[in-house]
C-alpha cells in the first residue's frame, strides 16, 4: 500500500535577491532622498511653521538667505554625514566580522568629545577652536589604537585593534569625565553636554566643503575597493591565499573608513545609531556582500540623517539635539530590522 502518512515539506531555499529588484530598491530610495531634500529647504518656522513657500523665493530675500545659505548647505551636509557614518559603520562591521560594531568604537568619537571639551574649557568655545581640537584628538585616538594594536602580543590584528579601540575610548571617556568636573557648570558645562548630543546647528559651507574634502576621497576609495572587502574581512591568512593585500590594505580601508567619522564627528558633534543600524538594515534588505550592502547603506544613510535632522530643527520652536532623535529613532529601527529575514546574496 502507498504510504499515505503525511510529511511536512522541507521549506527550500529563499528566492535570491535578484539585481533587478536591488536597482528598483536603489531608485525608490533615490526617490524619497530627493523629495526629502526638497522637503528639507522648505520646512521650517519662516514666515510661518511648517512651511516656506517657494514663490517667496522670487522676492523675499530673507526667504533667499534662509534657503541658499543655512537649509541648503545644511542638508548638503546631513546627507554626505549620513552616508560617511552609514559607509564607515558597514566597513567596519565586515573588517570586524561584529554586527555590533559602530564608526567610533576605535577612539575616534571619544577622542572628538575630549578635544571639543578642551576647547570650551581652555579656550573659550570658539567654534574654530573646537573643531580644529576636535578633529585633531580624532585623528590622535584613532592613531593611538593602531600604535597599541601593533604592540599587543597576543592574538589576531582584529582581535588587537578592537583591545585597543577600546582601551583608547575609556581612556579619552576618562578625560571627558575629568574636564567636565573642571569645567564652569554655569557656562563651559553646558556648552559641552549639549556638543555632546550633537547636532548640525551653525552649518554653513565653510563646514560642509571641509567635510566634502575629507569625506569625497575616502568614500570614492571604498565604493572603489567594495568589490574586495569581503576578501578582507576573512582571515588574514585566507585573505592574503585569494590576493589580497593583508594588513597593509586592511589599514587604507581602515583609515578611509574611519577618516570621514573623525571630520563630521569635529563638525556635527558625536551622533550615534547611524553607523551601527543602517549597515544592518543595508544587509538585510541586499546581503551580507559590500557589493550591495555598501552603496544601499549610504542611500538609506543619508536619507535617515536628512529626514531626522529636519525633524530635529521643525518640530519645536527650539531645536531637539540631533544625536537624541538618531538614539531615538534608531532603537525603534533596531526593533525592526530584527524583526527581518536576511535577504541572499544579488543575482543576475
Amino acid at each position: 500500500m502507498p504510504n499515505t502518512t503525511s510529511t511536512p515539506k522541507a521549506s527550500g531555499p529563499r528566492k535570491p535577491f535578484h539585481q533587478a529588484r536591488y536597482g528598483r530598491l536603489l531608485l525608490g530610495l533615490s526617490a524619497l532622498l530627493v523629495l526629502a531634500f526638497f522637503l528639507a529647504l522648505f520646512l521650517g518656522r519662516y514666515p510661518s511653521p511648517p512651511w516656506l513657500p517657494p514663490s517667496l523665493l522670487a522676492d523675499d530675500r530673507v526667504a533667499q538667505s534662509l534657503v541658499w545659505n543655512l537649509r541648503l548647505p545644511r542638508a548638503l551636509l546631513a546627507v554626505l554625514v549620513g552616508a560617511s557614518l552609514s559607509a564607515s559603520g558597514t566597513v567596519l562591521q565586515l573588517l570586524f566580522r561584529n554586527p555590533l560594531v559602530e564608526p567610533g568604537f576605535l577612539g575616534v568619537s571619544q577622542g572628538a568629545a575630549f578635544g571639543a571639551s578642551l576647547a570650551f574649557v581652555l579656550l573659550g568655545g570658539a567654534v574654530a577652536a573646537v573643531q580644529g581640537l576636535a578633529a585633531l584628538f580624532a585623528l590622535i585616538g584613532l592613531a593611538l589604537a593602531v600604535f597599541l594594536a601593533r604592540r599587543i602580543r597576543y592574538g589576531g590584528w582584529v582581535l588587537r585593534l578592537v583591545l585597543s579601540g577600546i582601551a583608547v575610548s575609556a581612556l579619552f571617556a576618562a578625560g571627558v569625565g575629568l574636564l567636565k568636573y573642571a569645567a564652569d557648570p554655569l557656562k563651559q558645562l553646558p556648552d559641552i553636554v549639549f556638543w555632546l548630543l550633537g547636532g548640525l546647528w551653525g552649518s554653513g559651507w565653510g563646514q560642509f566643503w571641509l567635510i566634502l574634502a575629507v569625506s569625497l576621497p575616502c568614500l570614492t576609495l571604498l565604493i572603489a575597493l567594495r568589490w574586495r572587502l569581503d576578501l578582507l574581512s576573512l582571515e588574514e591568512a585566507t585573505a592574503r591565499s585569494l590576493g589580497v593585500g593583508g594588513r597593509n590594505e586592511r589599514l587604507l580601508v581602515l583609515l578611509a573608513a574611519v577618516l570621514p567619522v573623525a571630520a563630521a564627528t569635529a563638525i556635527a558633534g558625536i551622533i550615534g545609531w547611524v553607523g551601527l543600524i543602517i549597515p544592518q538594515l543595508a544587509r538585510r534588505l541586499s546581503g551580507a556582500s559590500a557589493r550591495t550592502s555598501l552603496p544601499l547603506a549610504m542611500l538609506l544613510g543619508a536619507l535617515f540623517l536628512l529626514v531626522t535632522d529636519t525633524l530635529a530643527r521643525t518640530l519645536t520652536s527650539g531645536e531637539i539635539p540631533l544625536g537624541i532623535l538618531t538614539a531615538l529613532l534608531g532603537a525603534l529601527l533596531f526593533l525592526w530590522v530584527m524583526t527581518l529575514p536576511e535577504a541572499q546574496e544579488v543575482r543576475k
